[in-house]
C-alpha cells in the first residue's frame, strides 16, 4: 500500500452526506430563499446592482433585456441566462408584484400564462422603488463580498429603505424547506413599522390595527381573520381568497361577472376549466363563459341560463375552480446565513434593526468624508491667511516634493493638506472664493457636529428611520387592494336575505320552486283560486308546505345520507313555473335517490328524527344533531349490506326523555352502540324508558311491509341514538322477501290509515284497529292480500285537505279524494282505489286537492265571514 500524507480515508456514506449537505445549503442560503432584511433572492439582488451599476434608473433610457441578463451572468450570478430573464421578467409584472421594482418596456407576459417576450425584443429599466432599495449603497452601508471568480465585488445585502419582503412577498422551494411570503400594502407596512418604532412592547393586536392582512396585486377577497393571525403569530397559516364578483342582471337571466382573480390564478386556464365544467354537466346552469378583459382591467363573464340561481352556480365555481384558493404561508427567509420562519414581529422588528444598521454606517461614513474635507479646507484656510509665504516657498521648492515637504514642515500641515495646497488654483485667491471656503469650513463643522450627536442618540436615529418611511409612504401611495371579510362564514346570503313566509312546492319527478305567500291572497269560499303550479305531464305536486325564508329543508336519501337546503337557496319562480330540478341544488351521487323531504325551522331537542330502512331497521335520532348544516350532507344511519333507507319523519319526544348526544367526532357512545346493535332482534324487547300509564297519551309509530304486515308500538321503544349509529329492529318478517315500504307517525288512535295495494284496491283503517304490540314483533295484519290485491305499496296518513296521487307502471298519474275511499277493517282487502287497466301502481302519496293546490290558502287565517258562518 502506498504511504501518502495527502490520501484520506473516508466513506463514501460519509462523503456523500457531507456533499449534499452542502449542495443543500447552496441552495438554501444562495438560490431559493430571500434574505429576511431586503427580501430578495441572490439573483434579484444582482439582477438590481448590475442595472444600478449600468447606470439605469428611473430616469434612464431603457436597455435591452438581453444586455442587462448578459452584465448579471458575466459578472455576477454563473448559472443560466433564461433563469435570470425568467427572474428579471417577475420583477416588471404588476400581476405578480404589489409594487414592481422593473420597469419593463414590451412583452412581459400576462395575466393568462402567456409568456414574455425573447430577451432581445423587451427593454427594462429601474423603478423609483428600486432607487429607495440601492439608495446609500456607495456609503458602506452593506457588506460587500467577492463574486463567483474574485473577479468583482456584490452587495451582500441592500440597504433597502422599503420592507420590500412584506411588500412584494417571496415564494421558493430549496431543499426540505419551501417559502411562501404574500404582498403586503406598503402604506399598511409603514404605519405598523411606525407602531413597532414608536413601542418596542407593541403586541401584534396594536400592530394589526394597521397591518391588516395580505395584499395581493390582482385584488380578491380574504375570508376569515383565523389565517392571517395563524400567520403572523406563528409564520404558518392558511388563507382562504376569492376572486371578486358581482351579478348583472338580464331579462330573464343573470350574468356572473369576474372582476378580481386570486393571486396567481391563470385567467385562461380558469375560463377553459370552468367551460369544461360546464360542458360535462359538473356545474349546471352555466351557458357561455368568455373573455372580455381589456386594458382597463380583467372582466371574465359567465353567462347563466335561464333557470340557473347565480348564487348557487357561483358557490359551486368557488368549491370547484381557482376562483377559489388557499394561500399557504410560510414566513421563511434567511437571518445571519441560516433560514428560519418568522413571525410577523420578528420581520418587522429586523428590518427597523437593518435600517439602523444603515443609518449608523451611512452616518459614519458622512462624518468620515465631513472631517476629511474640513481638513482639507484648513489647511486652504492656513495657506490663504500666509499666501505670500506658501508662494515664496513654492517658488524656490525644486520639485513637488521639496515644496510639500517644506508647507508640512514649515506650518505643520498634513500631506493631505500640503496636496490640496498646492493643487489649488489661482482662482481661490479671490475674496469671494475666501468666503465661500469659510462659509464652506462653518458649515462642515456644523455638520461634524450633528453627524456625531447622531451616533451617540438612538432616538435621533430611530427620528431618521420615522421620517425616511414617512417619505417613502409620501412617494409611493399603495391603498389597499383585497378586501378582507371578518370572518369565512360572514359571507352568507342569509344575512342578505329577508325572513319571508314562502310556499314550497315539491312535484314527484322532483323540481321545486318557492313562491312568497303574498302572491297567494286569500279568497272568500268558492273562489276559482290561483295555479299554483305548470307540471309535466307525468308530474303533480307531491308535497307543499308553508315556511320561512330561513326554514331548511333535509333531504333523506336510500343511501342514508342527509342532505340540508336552506329554503331562500331555491329558486323563486312565478306561481306558474314548472321549478327547478332538486339534484341541481344538492350534492346528491349518482344512484342517489331521495325518499323523504322534510321541513324544520329549527333543531329543536324534543325533537327527534326517525328513520326506517327496507330491512326493518329502525333509528331515532334527536334532531339537534343535524343542526351543523354542510353542503356535502352527512351520514344520518349506519346501513347494512343489502339495506337501504325507506323514508324519515319528524316526531316529537316524549317529556322527560333522555336526549343522547354524539361525542366531538360525531360518533355516539362506544358501550350504547354495542348494547343496541347487539340486542335479540327476534324477541321483543322491554321498555327502557318505561311504561307509560294507560291515560297517559302516548305517540306512536306504524311501520308496515310489502307483504301487508304491520307493528304499532309506543314511540319510546325506540331509544335516542347517536347520528351514525345503525338502529334497533323496528320489525321482523314471516316471510324471506318481505320489506318494509312505508312508516306513519300516530299522535291520535283516532287517525286514519290508507293503505293501498299495488293493483289499485285500498282501505281507511282508523289507527285504533291496529293492536299496540312491542318493537321488533312480526305484527299484524295491516291489509289483507290476494290476487285482486297484489302487495302493499304504501300508506299515507288520511287528510281532509289531502287528495291521494297513485303513479303506476306506465307513468301514469290518477288522483283519488280520500274521503271518497270507504273505511274498512284491518284484516280486510279494501276496494277499488286506483283503476289501474293491467298495470301496477307502484307509489304512492299524497296531494293537495284540487281547488287547494290552486289556492293554496287553507293554512292561513279564516276570513272574518268564515269565522261568523
Amino acid at each position: 500500500m502506498l504511504e501518502n500524507s495527502d490520501i484520506q480515508i473516508t466513506s463514501i456514506e460519509d462523503s456523500i452526506k457531507a456533499s449534499y449537505l452542502d449542495y443543500s445549503m447552496s441552495v438554501i442560503i444562495g438560490r431559493a430563499l430571500p434574505d429576511a432584511r431586503d427580501g430578495l433572492k441572490p439573483v434579484h439582488r444582482r439582477i438590481l446592482h448590475a442595472m444600478n451599476e449600468m447606470h439605469l434608473g428611473k430616469s434612464a433610457k431603457y436597455k435591452k433585456s438581453a444586455a442587462i441578463v448578459g452584465e448579471v451572468l458575466g459578472k455576477y450570478h454563473p448559472h443560466g441566462d433564461t433563469a435570470v430573464y425568467d427572474a428579471l421578467v417577475r420583477l416588471a409584472q404588476d400581476f405578480s408584484m404589489r409594487i414592481p421594482v422593473v420597469d419593463g418596456q414590451g412583452n412581459f407576459g400576462s395575466i393568462d400564462g402567456d409568456g414574455a417576450a425573447a430577451m432581445r425584443y423587451t427593454e427594462a429599466r429601474m423603478t423609483a422603488l428600486t432607487e429607495e432599495l440601492l439608495k446609500d449603497i456607495d456609503k458602506d452601508t452593506v457588506d460587500f463580498i467577492p463574486n463567483y471568480d474574485d473577479s468583482q465585488s456584490e452587495p451582500d445585502v441592500l440597504p433597502a429603505r422599503v420592507p420590500h419582503l412584506l411588500l412584494n412577498g417571496s415564494s421558493g422551494i430549496a431543499v426540505g424547506m419551501a417559502t411562501n411570503i404574500p404582498p403586503h400594502s406598503l402604506d399598511e407596512l409603514i404605519d405598523g413599522l411606525l407602531v413597532v418604532l414608536e413601542d418596542k412592547e407593541a403586541s401584534l393586536e396594536a400592530v394589526m390595527e394597521h397591518i391588516k392582512g395580505p395584499d395581493f396585486p390582482t385584488g380578491g377577497t380574504i375570508f376569515g381573520k383565523k389565517g392571517i393571525i395563524d400567520a403572523y403569530r406563528t409564520g404558518r397559516g392558511r388563507i382562504k381568497l376569492r376572486a371578486k364578483t358581482h351579478i348583472e342582471k338580464k331579462p330573464n337571466k343573470d350574468v356572473i361577472v369576474v372582476d378580481e382573480l386570486p393571486y396567481q390564478v391563470n385567467k385562461a386556464k380558469l375560463i377553459e376549466t370552468i367551460a369544461e365544467l360546464a360542458k360535462e354537466k359538473s356545474i349546471e346552469g352555466i351557458a357561455e363563459v368568455r373573455d372580455e378583459s381589456d386594458r382597463e382591467g380583467i372582466r371574465m363573464v359567465i353567462e347563466l341560463k335561464r333557470d340557473a340561481m347565480s348564487e348557487i352556480v357561483l358557490n359551486n365555481l368557488y368549491k370547484s375552480t381557482q376562483l377559489e384558493i388557499t394561500f399557504g404561508v410560510i414566513m421563511l427567509a434567511i437571518n445571519n446565513k441560516e433560514p428560519k420562519i418568522f413571525t410577523l414581529l420578528e420581520l418587522l422588528k429586523l428590518f427597523l434593526h437593518h435600517r439602523k444598521t444603515v443609518i449608523i454606517r451611512r452616518t459614519i461614513y458622512d462624518l468620515q468624508e465631513a472631517k476629511k474635507r474640513a481638513h482639507i479646507l484648513e489647511g486652504l484656510k492656513i495657506a490663504l491667511d500666509n499666501i505670500d509665504e506658501v508662494i515664496a516657498l513654492i517658488r524656490t521648492s525644486p520639485d513637488y516634493d521639496s515644496a510639500k515637504a517644506g508647507l508640512m514642515s514649515k506650518f505643520a500641515l498634513s500631506e493631505a493638506q500640503s496636496k490640496a495646497i498646492l493643487d489649488m488654483r489661482l482662482s481661490k485667491l479671490t475674496g469671494l472664493e475666501r468666503e465661500k471656503l469659510e462659509a464652506e469650513l462653518d458649515g462642515l463643522m456644523k455638520l461634524i457636529a450633528e453627524l456625531e450627536s447622531i451616533l451617540k442618540s438612538e432616538e435621533k436615529i430611530e427620528n431618521i428611520i420615522k421620517d425616511e418611511l414617512l417619505d417613502i409612504k409620501d412617494k409611493f401611495k399603495c391603498p389597499r387592494k383585497t378586501e378582507i371579510v371578518d370572518d369565512y362564514d360572514d359571507i352568507d346570503i342569509e344575512d342578505l336575505v329577508p325572513n319571508e313566509n314562502m310556499v314550497v312546492t315539491i312535484t314527484h319527478r322532483g323540481y321545486i320552486k318557492r313562491v312568497p305567500s303574498k302572491q297567494y291572497e286569500k279568497q272568500a269560499r268558492g273562489g276559482k283560486g290561483k295555479v299554483a303550479v305548470t307540471t309535466y305531464d307525468d308530474d303533480f305536486i307531491e308535497s307543499f308546505f308553508t315556511c320561512m325564508s330561513h326554514d331548511t329543508l333535509m333531504f333523506v336519501t336510500d343511501k342514508g345520507q342527509l342532505y340540508w337546503l336552506k329554503v331562500y337557496k331555491i329558486p323563486e319562480g312565478s306561481r306558474t313555473a314548472k321549478g327547478k330540478a332538486v339534484v341541481n341544488l344538492i350534492s346528491l351521487q349518482d344512484d342517489e335517490k331521495i325518499m323523504a323531504i322534510i321541513p324544520t325551522s329549527d333543531f329543536a331537542p324534543n325533537k327527534s328524527l326517525a328513520f326506517f330502512t327496507k330491512n326493518g331497521i329502525v333509528k331515532r335520532t334527536n334532531l339537534s344533531e343535524y343542526k351543523n348544516i354542510r353542503s356535502i350532507g352527512v351520514r344520518a344511519i349506519k346501513l347494512d349490506e343489502n339495506d337501504e333507507l325507506v323514508t324519515a319523519l319528524i316526531v316529537e319526544n316524549e317529556e322527560g326523555e333522555i336526549v343522547l348526544s354524539s361525542n366531538i367526532d360525531g360518533e355516539e357512545n362506544a358501550s350504547l352502540d354495542i348494547s343496541l346493535e347487539n340486542e335479540d332482534l327476534g324477541a321483543e324487547p322491554s321498555d327502557v324508558l318505561g311504561e307509560p300509564s294507560s291515560d297517559e297519551p302516548s305517540k306512536m309509530i306504524l311501520i308496515v311491509t310489502r307483504k301487508g304486515m304491520c307493528v304499532k308500538f309506543r314511540l319510546n321503544k325506540i331509544r335516542q341514538m347517536g347520528r351514525v349509529s345503525r338502529g334497533v329492529k323496528g320489525i321482523s318478517f314471516k316471510e324471506k322477501n318481505d320489506s318494509v315500504v312505508g312508516a306513519a307517525f300516530i299522535e291520535s288512535n283516532d287517525q286514519e290509515i290508507l293503505s293501498v295495494g299495488e293493483l289499485g284496491i285500498g282501505k281507511r283503517t282508523t289507527a285504533d284497529e291496529y293492536r299496540l304490540t312491542n318493537r321488533g314483533g312480526k305484527g299484524v295484519i295491516c291489509m289483507k292480500l290476494n290476487d285482486k290485491t297484489g302487495d302493499l305499496i304504501g300508506v299515507v296518513m288520511v287528510d281532509e285537505r289531502m287528495d291521494l296521487m297513485a303513479l303506476t307502471t306506465s307513468g301514469k298519474m290518477i288522483r283519488v279524494d280520500m274521503q271518497s275511499i270507504r273505511k274498512a277493517g284491518r284484516n280486510t282487502s279494501g276496494v277499488k282505489v286506483v283503476n289501474v287497466d293491467g298495470e301496477k301502481v307502484v307509489s304512492i302519496a299524497s296531494c293537495p286537492k284540487e281547488s287547494e293546490e290552486e289556492s293554496l290558502d287553507f293554512d292561513g287565517p279564516a276570513s272574518e265571514q268564515d269565522t261568523q258562518e
